[in-house]
């Protein structure tokens, strides 16, 4: 069966072969980010459009841990990946332990953090005197659901990188649909009425079972994991290299976070009115775009294994054509984004308010359509960042993940609300959005034209007759 996988990853066509790694990562990501979206809207109906801001102003803790848990599970699977490829079975069980306890440590030690000092977390983090009640009640549940969360995002990635994308995909699902479930039975009134607080524990029930259910996969025979809680398998070698190759996906996911905690505190100065039903357009907006991003996020997911494979294996033209079809696939998927964010901006902010409040639904509204012009590059980001990650070129990777929520955006949204006000802040997320798919799309073109040329070393010469 392993054999079977190796040969499938360095040989089969790269069309069909990222399709199949591709579709069920991105059917995973859907559903994950369905779960959130769907969270929202009941948490919405049941408790109002402040009681949006509640989760917003918690979101950003859970995109910190999801950071982390990315920057281990797709560190891990980079090198697991070029391990396979390579045909080292022991640097690939190796791996898999390192990994796992690296993010139990640390999952841990953020449940801790988050549980003793969660008032003083949530100030820090925007929260105001009208929505930090909700955000409190919805903190102490997701800071529990850390650790498995954490364990099943890294198994996750590490599962599609032995060539099992069905097993991730069907993890992933039953997060989703178990929380979909649970969450009207707990939040509304002809059930539990817990509101914000059902919202919370149904997160931490799905999260639970969606660990479960992967770890059970992991310990199967058919596994190439090797997963057997050997202690003796970790390695500080190998710790590094996950960390120095995971570390520009942490930087990306958890620079986000902060810049989202930038923008409710610029919210808090800037807004002409009551601060708080701004954050919760905010916490729409956070929402809806992991909603349409993470479906994308599921193609460089399902690229990184056969790219890393190949880039072990030293097959630059398999490599050179994964990366080329992966890349149109996700820059007309950003399209795709972007005419929906233009053209359904009003419906989706009318779908989460209640009370029809027009400052809620025409300040979403506008935000909405001017941070989409955006997404018409941003792919050209995703891909790169994923690809050098892959080939473990960490640095670049680095830079292509500083660029958009770093370097340029954190400057821009400090220059513009102070010229424009809240607007400011709607075109710092658009200018930021822009220059840095510019940027990626520049390293595209060198690496493509530096692939064509090992290719061209690597062709065979023929005999003059």
């Amino acid at each position: 069966m392993n054999q079977e996988r190796s040969i499938m990853l360095g040989n089969m066509n790269v069309k069909k072969l990222l399709l199949k790694f591709t579709i069920p990562a991105s059917l995973a990501m859907f559903f994950d980010a369905l779960y959130n979206l769907v969270d929202t809207i009941f948490v919405a109906w049941g408790s109002g459009e402040i009681a949006i801001g509640a989760l917003g102003i918690v979101f950003p803790i859970w995109m910190i841990v999801f950071a982390f848990a990315l920057m281990i599970g797709i560190g891990s699977a980079s090198v697991f990946s070029r391990a396979y490829g390579r045909g080292d079975a022991d640097a690939m069980r190796k791996t898999v332990h390192t990994a796992l306890l690296f993010n139990i440590v640390l999952a841990s030690v953020f449940t801790l953090i988050g549980l003793v000092f969660i008032d003083e977390i949530l100030v820090i983090f925007g929260a105001t005197a009208s929505n930090i009640s909700d955000a409190r009640d919805y903190m102490f549940f997701i800071v529990i659901a850390l650790v498995p969360f954490s364990s099943a995002i890294v198994l996750n990635n590490l599962t599609r990188a032995e060539g099992r994308p069905k097993i991730a995909m069907t993890a992933m699902i039953i997060g989703a649909v178990v929380n979909i479930i649970l969450d009207p039975i707990l939040i509304f009134n002809w059930g539990f009425g817990l509101g914000v607080k059902g919202a919370a524990i149904a997160t931490l029930i799905a999260k639970s079972m969606m660990f479960i259910y992967i770890l059970s996969a992991s310990f199967s025979k058919k596994s190439s994991l090797g997963l057997r809680f050997n202690l003796g398998d970790i390695n500080g070698r190998i710790f590094r290299q996950i960390l120095v190759i995971g570390l520009p996906t942490f930087i990306r996911n958890s620079l986000g976070a902060f810049m989202f905690v930038l923008v409710n505190r610029l919210i808090n100065v800037y807004a002409p009115g009551d601060p708080a039903i701004y954050i919760s357009v905010m916490g729409v907006m956070n929402r809806m775009i992991i909603f349409l991003l993470l479906p994308g996020f599921g193609l460089v997911q399902g690229l990184i294994p056969i790219v890393g494979f190949n880039f072990g294996a030293k097959k630059h033209e398999r490599l050179h054509d994964v990366i080329t079809y992966g890349t149109r696939l996700l820059i007309t998927y950003f399209w795709i984004i972007f005419l929906i964010m233009l053209l359904g901006a009003r419906l989706i902010y009318t779908m989460f308010s209640r009370e029809a409040d027009p400052v809620f639904i025409e300040t979403g509204t506008q935000a909405f359509r001017i941070v989409a012009f955006g997404f018409t590059l941003l792919g050209f980001q995703f891909i790169m960042s994923s690809v050098y990650q892959a080939m473990g070129f960490a640095v670049r990777a680095f830079l292509i993940a500083l660029s958009r929520q770093f370097l340029l955006f954190i400057p821009l949204v400090l220059i513009l609300t102070s010229l424009f006000g809240i607007i400011g802040i709607w075109f710092s997320f658009l200018a930021a959005d822009a220059l840095s798919g510019l940027i990626s799309y520049g390293a595209y073109r060198h690496e493509m034209r530096h692939l064509k040329v090992q290719m061209r070393l690597s062709s065979p010469v023929l005999p003059v007759t």
